[in-house]
């Protein structure tokens, strides 16, 4: 008898199916494909297959990413919900970044929660932005991670939240402290500033 609650533990070197593209003769490789086979959950609800992987940092890049200090660590399960299949887990990294608003360098800790829905490709569902699809029993894994790390990404990269930013002036890192530029006087009341000066 089958317990369909119990979880199916798949180690990565085994049960996942990795495929990798030969490097062609113009010497273009292509990504790296992880397959995770989900032929014995998907007919069984309650059963789940755990999987943890690193991802491949070529196509995740940003202008505001220096570098991954840390490649991106996937872990999570993907689970038969009365019928439906879930993945969830959770994307983390260490990377250098630069502040968008005053250009510094500073170290930043990203953790990604994932959530997707798995299911058959059907006219119904096909253009479906939510949606991820089986191909068979399997589903692509890395493109999966990839696709929620990248739309999880900061659309600003700030050091800190109140982040002063440069000078317009001079370009000085207001962080640091105050530079030596006046404030711009409003032309409008540059007239009673004379009247000022003079008084």
């Amino acid at each position: 008898m089958v317990d369909k609650y119990r979880t199916l533990n798949y180690n990565i070197k085994a049960d996942v199916l990795t495929s990798f593209s030969r490097e062609n003769k113009a010497g273009v490789q292509a990504r790296c494909c992880m397959r995770l086979n989900l032929r014995e959950i998907i007919a069984i609800p309650g059963n789940a297959a755990s999987f943890e992987r690193e991802l491949d940092t070529e196509g995740l890049e940003f202008p505001s990413i220096v570098r991954y200090e840390t490649a991106p660590h996937a872990s999570g399960r993907v689970f038969n919900e009365a019928g439906v299949l879930r993945l969830e887990g959770e994307i983390r990294t260490e990377m250098l970044c630069i502040c968008d608003r005053c250009a510094g360098e500073f170290a930043c800790t990203k953790t990604t929660p994932l959530s997707a829905v798995i299911v058959e490709k059907n006219d119904d569902n096909a253009d479906d932005p939510e949606l991820f699809f089986l191909d068979g029993d399997e589903i692509d894994l890395e493109e999966i991670l990839s696709t929620l790390f990248i739309l999880d990404m900061d659309s600003k990269f700030l050091c800190r939240e109140d982040c002063k930013g440069l000078c317009p002036k001079c370009g000085k890192n207001l962080n640091l402290g105050p530079c030596g530029c006046g404030k711009e006087i409003d032309p409008r009341f540059a007239v009673l500033e004379q009247l000022l000066d003079k008084d």
